[in-house]
């Protein structure tokens, strides 16, 4: 940044919830961007911020969110987590200085953000969640920060395999107009409204997804057995199609509704964009952006086109010339 002539204001930020705390309050005019060095985690609560006082400046009460308003400033992510997903997902690789190149060459692309809520109260926005098994990996992986990441995620993830619940599963829908519904015993559920592009999924967690296509994938995966379920997961890290099983099925979806199956009503629709309600039989912790979210009641899940500018777009893309901007 400073060779490119762009002047910065840097915080280390301490805890979580740090960097949220600061863009409350901070004065934000006179810079021209936000940018993260972290992680999914740390660039998911940035984002979160962003958008958090956007609402607030625009005078929005958060507690009945139905259409929120843009994200004033971009926000540029460099890489320097453990997975760099959403880093991934915005330059096709996790690399620093690709990151920084679209930051300094000011290179914008509007982005799909998720609101996540429960009883009409706004819980976060982000980009991706998984609930189930890649909730439970997360809470396990949790209790072993000590732990280098690769080592507390790979023994997480077999912790989570040796538990895994089996069960039969079943599913019904009916006549309704509105919302498609999906019950029975599940052992992971992913949304994800940017590919989720990483080092263990190359191809995307959610391939067919793109960062601004107006639309969350929807994956399903039911009850199953553990080599069935291990067979679908080592799918991620090739080049075959991972959703090849009869127990998974998959969505394109604007609007999800997770709840425990004994609280569900709703009906089935076959359109393809028509909002989908799932019935669990156990509530578990979500994996929003690699953070841990607990949520005891239904989580309705909404998505919201373009509502946030991140900087990069393809490589190839890049023109000549000079960009200028001061950076938080």
């Amino acid at each position: 940044m400073k060779l490119a002539g762009i002047k910065t204001d840097v915080t280390i930020t301490e805890y979580e919830g740090h960097a949220l705390s600061l863009l409350k309050e901070c004065e934000l005019q006179g810079f021209d961007g936000v940018v993260c060095v972290g992680g999914d985690g740390s660039a998911s609560e940035v984002a979160h911020a962003l958008l958090l006082r956007a609402q607030k400046n625009a005078g929005m009460e958060t507690d009945c969110l139905l259409t929120p308003v843009r994200a004033q400033l971009p926000l540029g992510v460099i890489p320097a987590g453990s997975t760099n997903v959403l880093a991934h997902s915005l330059h096709g690789v996790p690399h620093v200085v690709t990151a920084a190149l679209h930051i300094i060459l000011g290179h914008i692309q509007p982005v799909d953000v998720c609101t996540f809520s429960t009883t009409g109260r706004l819980l976060r926005f982000g980009f991706s969640a998984m609930f189930g098994f890649g909730g439970r990996t997360l809470a396990l992986a949790e209790k072993h920060r000590w732990m280098s990441p690769n080592q507390r995620r790979d023994f997480a993830v077999i912790k989570a395999l040796a538990k895994l619940k089996k069960a039969q599963g079943s599913s019904k829908s009916g006549d309704g107009e509105e919302w498609q519904v999906t019950r029975g015993q599940i052992l992971n559920v992913s949304i994800m409204a940017i590919p989720c592009l990483c080092s263990v999924a190359p191809r995307g967690l959610a391939p067919n997804t793109r960062l601004n296509n107006g639309s969350m994938a929807l994956i399903i995966v039911r009850n199953t057995s553990r080599p069935a379920f291990v067979k679908h997961l080592k799918r991620y890290a090739s080049v075959q199609n991972q959703f090849n099983f009869p127990f998974v099925e998959t969505y394109t979806v604007e609007e999800v509704k997770v709840q425990q199956k004994n609280n569900l009503n709703g009906h089935n629709s076959d359109e393809r964009h028509e909002p989908h309600e799932i019935g669990l039989e156990n509530s578990f912790p979500w994996n929003v952006d690699g953070d841990l979210m607990e949520v005891a009641s239904e989580v309705h899940v909404k998505l919201h086109p373009r509502l946030i500018s991140l900087y990069g777009g393809d490589v190839e893309d890049m023109n000549d010339g000079k960009a200028t901007c001061n950076c938080l």
